[in-house]
C-alpha cells in the first residue's frame, strides 16, 4: 500500500494520466462510464417519479468502479477486503472489494469539498433506499448535489485516465431541471410531506448544516444556478428560461445582474440556529413535569420511554439519523439528540392516560418491548 501511495503522488506531480490497453482495468472503466452515462439517463427521463433513487445508485457504482479502475491499474489486483487472519472476505464466492466510502478512505487525496459530497450520497442513499417515496421534491432539494456527483465524476474520470475517457460529448446535455417552483408551491407542497420524505429533508438540511462554510460553497460540493428569464425580440421559440452556473460569470456580469429584478440566485442558505425550539433531555423531563402530575418523569424513565417508543436509535448506532423526525433529531455537531415540542405533548398524553406504572413500563423496558406512537396519541 505504501507502495501505491509513492506512485500516487508522483503520478499526480508529474501531471500522468494512464494509458489502458484491453485487460481487466479496462473493462472496469468501461463498467463505470457505462453507470455514469446510464445514472443520467435516469434522471433526464421525464416520466421517472423519483429519478434522484435512480440516479444515486448507479453514480456511486460509476465511481465505485472508477477507483477499482484506477486502484487496479496503479497498485494490481488489491482492493478486496481482508479479515483479520490475512485471508480474504468472500461473499458467495468471490472476493468482496472495497466499497465506495473504503474507496475514499483508501485514496485519502480527494478534496474536501468532493468528499463531502460523496459522503453525502453514501449516507442519502442509506436513507431512501428503504423508504417508500413518490414526491418529486427531493429531485429538486438535492439538485445542485447530483450536478457535482456528475461534474466531480467527469473531472476525476479526466484526472485518472486522460481526456479520451471524457464522457463530456457523450452527455450531451447535463441533468435536466425539469421543474420550477414558487415560493407558495413550495409551502403547500411541505405540508403534505410524508413522514419518511420530511426523515430525508431533514437529513439533507442536517448535513448541510454540518459542513464548513467553505465547502457548502464551493462548486464541488454544489453547483449553484440562476436562473435568467430569457427576453429574445428575434426567435418566439427561444426557451424562456436559461440556467446560468453563477461562478462562470464574470464580476461585471454579476454586478449587472444584481441589479435586475429578474436575476433569482438560486442558494440554499444555511440556518445558523439549528436548534432553535429543540429540546435537551432535561429539558424535556422539566417540561412534561410542569403540564401533568399524573405520573412523574425522570431521566431515567424518560430513556425507557424513548426506548420503548422507538424514536431513535440507540447510541452507538451505525446510522444515528434514524429518528422519528417529528418527535427526536440527530444533532451532527454536538453527537447528541434533542427534542420536539410534539415528544413533549405526546409524552404529557400518554402519561395522563396510560394504565401502566413507571416499574411496570421499566420492565417492559428491559424486556426489550415496543410500543407504537401511533396507538398511544391523541
Amino acid at each position: 500500500m505504501e507502495q501505491y501511495f509513492r506512485l500516487l503522488t508522483l503520478l499526480h506531480a508529474k501531471g500522468v494520466v494512464l494509458k489502458l490497453r484491453r485487460g481487466k482495468t479496462k473493462s472496469i472503466l468501461d463498467a463505470s462510464i457505462d453507470s455514469a452515462l446510464l445514472a443520467v439517463e435516469i434522471y433526464n427521463k421525464p416520466r421517472t417519479t423519483f429519478r434522484s433513487e435512480g440516479f444515486i445508485t448507479m453514480m456511486i457504482i460509476a465511481w465505485t468502479r472508477l477507483f477499482h479502475a484506477h486502484f487496479n491499474a496503479t497498485m494490481g489486483d488489491k482492493y478486496y477486503y481482508k479479515k483479520k487472519n490475512g485471508h480474504y472476505d468472500v461473499v458467495d464466492g468471490d472476493k468482496k472489494a472495497w466499497e465506495l466510502a473504503t474507496c475514499i478512505k483508501k485514496y485519502n487525496v480527494l478534496e474536501k469539498s468532493v468528499e463531502s459530497n460523496l459522503l453525502f450520497f453514501i449516507k442519502l442513499r442509506n436513507k431512501i433506499e428503504h423508504r417508500h417515496i413518490e414526491k418529486r421534491e427531493v429531485d429538486t432539494l438535492i439538485f445542485g448535489e447530483c450536478q457535482s456527483f456528475l461534474y466531480n465524476y467527469e473531472n476525476h474520470l479526466i484526472k485518472f485516465f486522460g481526456n479520451t475517457y471524457s464522457i463530456n460529448e457523450a452527455l450531451v446535455y447535463s441533468l435536466q431541471f425539469s421543474q420550477i417552483r414558487t415560493t407558495q408551491q413550495e409551502k403547500s407542497n411541505k405540508s403534505a410531506l410524508s413522514k419518511d420524505l420530511a426523515e430525508v429533508v431533514t437529513f439533507v438540511q442536517k448535513y448541510r448544516n454540518g459542513l464548513d462554510e467553505n465547502i457548502f460553497n464551493s462548486q464541488e460540493y454544489s453547483i449553484k444556478l440562476i436562473q435568467i428569464p430569457k427576453i429574445s425580440n428575434t426567435n418566439r421559440a427561444d426557451a424562456a428560461i436559461e440556467f446560468v452556473r453563477w461562478d462562470t460569470l464574470s464580476e461585471e456580469d454579476k454586478a449587472a445582474y444584481e441589479q435586475l429584478n429578474v436575476i433569482i440566485k438560486d442558494k440554499t442558505v444555511k440556518v445558523e440556529g439549528v436548534n432553535v425550539r429543540r429540546l435537551k433531555p432535561s429539558e424535556v423531563v422539566k417540561t412534561v413535569n410542569e403540564k401533568q402530575n399524573a405520573l412523574s418523569l425522570t431521566q431515567n424513565l424518560h430513556v425507557v420511554l424513548y426506548k420503548l417508543f422507538d424514536i431513535r436509535p440507540p447510541n452507538g448506532a451505525e446510522d444515528p439519523f434514524e429518528t422519528q423526525a417529528e418527535y427526536c433529531l440527530y444533532d451532527e455537531t454536538h453527537n447528541d439528540y434533542v427534542y420536539q415540542d410534539a415528544w413533549v405533548d405526546f409524552l404529557v398524553h400518554f402519561m395522563t392516560t396510560t394504565a401502566f406504572s413507571a416499574k411496570e413500563l421499566r420492565k417492559m423496558g428491559a424486556n426489550n418491548e415496543k410500543l407504537k406512537v401511533s396507538e398511544h396519541c391523541m
